[in-house]
């Protein structure tokens, strides 16, 4: 190290972008939600408007959006799309518009439905649009799909909406998947990957037109209302997942007397600076690791022997090997321990991709890359060399704005220390140079607790072994909520509605279409 040159506070990447994979590996084979309706003639009438739009005590400068019509149009065979308009900067609708993408999945059971169901599928930058179009099924129980129409929409800076724009595919390759050039904890390395942040974020800026500074969770509640109001609902309905959790848990705050049943699923604590975000996530992860570790040693096929113990510091021992020596896949990229750990990251959201990871790692320890290669494009919404959506951007210009980075010196040593004693597997490929010192524009979030006075009932969903929240998150949102309540499910895996377990799903079900609220504490094995 050199001792004239300071090194750049660090903090562990975030990984709260659960929406790309919520759903876990096993959502590819699942039947896409269009087959619901597959008996619905292509030309049934399509209504062009639910209900009038809600524009009671909207300031004068914004009534234009509030009293805008949607105009729904057939798309995907069998669902509706729209797009609303919405103010660039709410504090100053002068500044120009952004469009706001939204899909309707009409309520099952005909008739009037109780209402709007908004939802977030998390991230930050996983589209809505794509949850409910392809998985409407996966993401919202049976019995809620019967009585309410399932809204997915795009936050601003997503997919569909006006959006974040970095970089091309390959360029996107480089940045993400490119072996640095120095050795790994060196200030050479920190400096080379400051560079590389800081290239990234001025592409988003000069290839985004101008949005980044307003790609904020605080103005995408806003814009939630938004769309509640032109929806003509006069109270909230919503089902977050994850990210999502922020999301609703700020709609709460900005807008209490509009809560009409929330559920938040996955929950982020609002409170906690990204520092302590991402050493939770980081020992979150390594806990699932060992629950799969555990599961994994009780199988043939598993390419780890002794005790979990043994099996994690073989673990370890790969991952340093492929560190030094990286390796080759057959489309040119190299494999090396950062994107064997996305790979490995990206099959514990969900127990049932743990037989994925099985088989990567077996098959990187015999020099083949391609599965781990797979999980981690998965993990990146990458398909045959090709980004399916911005999700990455999204998710770089969301965390950016809403987290400042303000840790000091010995908060980020703390941090080191907890980090390496509690993940000790995972350490050493979580920390890194934070992207966010070198985003274009500073932080305007705060990380503070969200109490939202005033709001009815809303139900937060905690899952024990989650690795991406980990499950203490939930129960301080729930404690800070005046109203919160909390639903706990004992498991694996992140989040737990419409997971298989009938005892969240009746409690949410319930609450959803009865308003409801479980009793707070329900723990459900």
């Amino acid at each position: 190290m050199n001792p004239t040159q300071p090194r750049s506070r660090r903090r562990p990447r975030l990984i709260a972008r659960a929406g790309a994979v919520l759903a876990g590996v096993v959502a590819a084979s699942l039947v896409l939600s269009g087959c619901l309706y597959s008996m619905i003639p292509e030309d049934a009438p399509r209504p062009t408007s639910s209900k009038a739009p809600d524009s009671d005590g909207v300031a004068d400068d914004l009534l234009p959006y509030y009293e805008q019509t949607v105009d729904w149009a057939t798309c995907n065979g069998t669902f509706d799309c729209a797009t609303i308009t919405a103010p660039l900067d709410w504090s100053d609708p002068s500044k120009g518009d952004i469009d706001l993408a939204l899909i309707r999945h009409r309520a099952e059971g005909g008739g009037e439905p109780i209402g709007s169901l908004l939802t977030n599928p998390g991230g930050p930058g996983a589209s809505g649009i794509g949850l409910v179009r392809d998985s409407v099924d996966y993401a919202v129980g049976a019995p809620v799909r019967e009585k309410f129409d399932v809204i997915g929409f795009d936050p601003r800076g997503v997919g569909e909406s006006t959006a974040v724009t970095c970089y091309d595919a390959a360029d996107m390759d480089a940045y993400l998947f490119d072996i640095p050039a120095n050795p790994r904890g060196t200030d050479a390395w920190n400096d080379e990957l400051l560079t590389n942040h800081k290239a990234f974020g001025e592409a988003c800026d000069a290839n985004s037109d101008g949005i980044l500074p307003y790609i904020t969770t605080d103005n995408s509640a806003r814009d939630m209302d938004l769309i509640r109001a032109v929806l003509g609902d006069k109270e909230l309905y919503y089902l977050g997942y994850s990210y999502g959790t922020f999301l609703g848990a700020t709609y709460a705050k900005l807008f209490p007397d509009k809560v009409g049943r929330l559920v938040l699923d996955g929950a982020i604590d609002p409170s906690i600076p990204g520092l302590d975000v991402g050493v939770s996530q980081a020992v979150g992860f390594e806990s699932a690791l060992r629950a799969y570790m555990a599961d994994c040693l009780t199988d043939s096929d598993c390419p780890f022997r002794g005790t979990v113990d043994d099996a994690m510091a073989d673990l370890g021992t790969l991952l340093a090997s492929v560190d030094r020596d990286p390796i080759a896949n057959a489309d040119g990229r190299q494999l090396g321990a950062d994107s064997l750990m996305t790979a490995i990251v990206a099959a514990l959201y969900s127990q049932d991709s743990w037989g994925y990871l099985t088989q990567a790692l077996s098959d990187v320890l015999g020099g083949d890359a391609s599965v781990a290669f797979q999980l981690a494009d998965f993990y990146y919404n990458r398909q045959d060399g090709v980004y399916l959506d911005n999700q990455t951007e999204a998710f770089r210009a969301y965390n950016c704005m809403d987290y400042p980075v303000d840790a000091t010196e010995q908060q980020q040593a703390d941090a080191d220390a907890l980090l390496a004693a509690e993940a000790p597997t995972i350490a050493p490929y979580w920390d890194g140079p934070d992207p966010c010192e070198v985003w274009p524009y500073p932080a305007t979030g705060v990380r503070e607790r969200i109490t939202a006075d005033g709001a009815a009932p809303i139900v937060v969903v905690g899952t024990t072994n989650d690795p991406a929240t980990p499950y203490q998150w939930a129960v301080s949102l729930a404690d800070q909520l005046s109203s919160g309540v909390l639903v706990t499910r004992v498991g694996e895996g992140h989040t737990g509605y419409n997971k298989g377990n009938s005892c969240v799903d009746d409690a949410v079900n319930t609450y959803l279409l009865d308003g409801t609220a479980p009793q707070d504490g329900l723990r459900c094995e």
